[in-house]
C-alpha cells in the first residue's frame, strides 16, 4: 500500500481499480474508513456489514443483521465499535461491537427512517437526522438522547474534525453551525444558500482541514461553501444521476480534490480550488456508484456499487 505520496492532478488521473471485491448480492449502502486507514467497514442493502482490509486488501469479515437490517454504517470513537441505522422494524440506531458481533446498546427515538449519522471523531458522542424532522445529539454511553431539536425540513448533519461543531443542513436551503457544548442555545451561524430547484441536499461532510462544507444531492449538483462565513466557493455540475438518487461527494485527506460517484458507473474528480474537473475515473461499475470515499492515510480509493472496488495510483504507465 502506497503511503508516502502527494497527491496532484497526474498521480489522480492514474487511478486504476486494483481489486473487485464481490462479496454482496445488493446495493453497497453506505461505507466507512477508520481514522487510521487499516479498515473500511461497509453497510449493503442484502443487511450484511462488510470490513475489509485495506493494507491487504482483503475481505476480513462478513455480519449480518438480517432482523433490523443496516445502512449508514461508520466506526465510532471507540475502538472495534461501529454505529448504524435500521432500514427494518424500527428507525432505531444501534451500537454493534465489531469484536464479538454483539449490540451494546440502542439509540431509540426517531420515529422516521434515519437519513443522516455522523460520529465524532474526538469522543463519544453521535448525531443522527431523521425524516421526522428532528437531529439527536447522544453519547454512545447512555440510551437516552442528550439533544433534541426540532427542524423545518429533512437534515443533512457532520462534525467537524475537530469534533468542536457539527453542523446542519436543513430543508436544502440553509447551514446551521452548533457548539457541540451549547447547541441547545441554537445555531451561532447560519447560511442561507440558494436552493436548487430540481434536487435536494442528501449528504453534508466538513473537509479534513475544517475551511470547507461539502454538500451532495439527489441530483447532478454539488456544492462547495467556506466553512467559516457560508459563501459559496464552487459548484461542481454534471454528475450523471439520472435515477435522482443519493450520489456521495467525498473530499481527499489534503482536501485539495472532491470525488462523486454517478449513475453511469464512472468517478468524477474535481480540484476544489480551481472547481476544474480534473478527471472522470472509469470504474466499469455495473450499477450506479452511490458510495466513494478517499483513504485517510493511504493512497487509495474505494468506491461502491454492489461490488466494492480499491483504487490504486499506476504512474509507471
Amino acid at each position: 500500500m502506497i503511503l508516502k505520496m502527494k497527491l496532484t492532478d497526474h498521480v489522480l488521473r492514474s487511478f486504476r481499480v486494483a481489486k473487485v471485491f464481490r462479496e454482496n448480492n445488493d446495493r453497497i449502502n453506505y461505507m466507512n474508513f477508520n481514522p487510521n486507514g487499516e479498515t473500511l467497514i461497509s453497510s449493503s442493502d442484502d443487511d450484511s456489514i462488510v470490513i475489509y482490509d485495506c493494507q491487504n486488501g482483503t475481505p476480513k469479515r462478513t455480519l449480518n443483521s438480517k432482523k433490523y437490517g443496516v445502512d449508514l454504517i461508520q466506526f465510532t470513537h471507540a475502538p472495534n465499535a461501529a454505529i448504524h441505522s435500521s432500514t427494518k422494524v424500527d428507525d432505531t440506531i444501534r451500537y454493534l461491537s465489531l469484536h464479538d458481533n454483539k449490540y451494546i446498546r440502542y439509540f431509540q427515538g426517531h420515529t422516521k427512517k434515519v437519513v443522516t449519522l455522523s460520529a465524532s471523531p474526538i469522543d463519544n458522542k453521535i448525531l443522527s437526522g431523521s425524516l421526522d424532522k428532528t437531529l439527536m445529539l447522544w453519547d454512545t454511553r447512555a440510551e437516552k438522547h442528550q439533544g433534541l431539536m426540532h427542524l423545518t425540513g429533512r437534515p443533512v448533519a457532520a462534525f467537524d474534525p475537530e469534533g468542536l461543531i457539527f453542523a446542519a443542513g436543513i430543508n436544502s436551503e440553509a447551514v446551521k453551525l452548533y457548539d457541540v457544548r451549547s447547541f441547545d442555545k441554537g445555531p451561532f451561524a447560519t447560511f442561507k444558500l440558494q436552493q436548487d430547484k430540481d434536487c435536494d441536499w442528501t449528504g453534508l461532510k466538513f473537509s479534513p482541514d475544517g475551511k470547507l462544507i461539502l454538500i451532495s444531492t439527489n441530483g447532478s449538483t454539488i456544492r462547495v461553501i467556506d466553512a467559516f462565513v457560508g459563501s459559496p466557493l464552487q459548484t461542481f455540475m454534471g454528475v450523471p444521476n439520472n435515477k435522482g438518487i443519493p450520489i456521495e461527494a467525498s473530499f481527499s485527506p489534503d482536501s485539495q480534490f472532491v470525488f462523486s460517484g454517478s449513475t453511469d458507473g464512472k468517478i468524477y474528480c474535481w480540484n476544489t480550488e480551481t472547481g476544474s474537473r480534473i478527471a472522470i475515473l472509469n470504474a466499469e461499475h455495473s450499477g450506479p456508484v452511490q458510495c466513494v470515499q478517499f483513504n485517510p492515510k493511504y493512497m487509495m480509493l474505494a468506491s461502491a456499487c454492489v461490488n466494492m472496488g480499491f483504487w490504486l495510483p499506476q504512474l509507471d504507465e
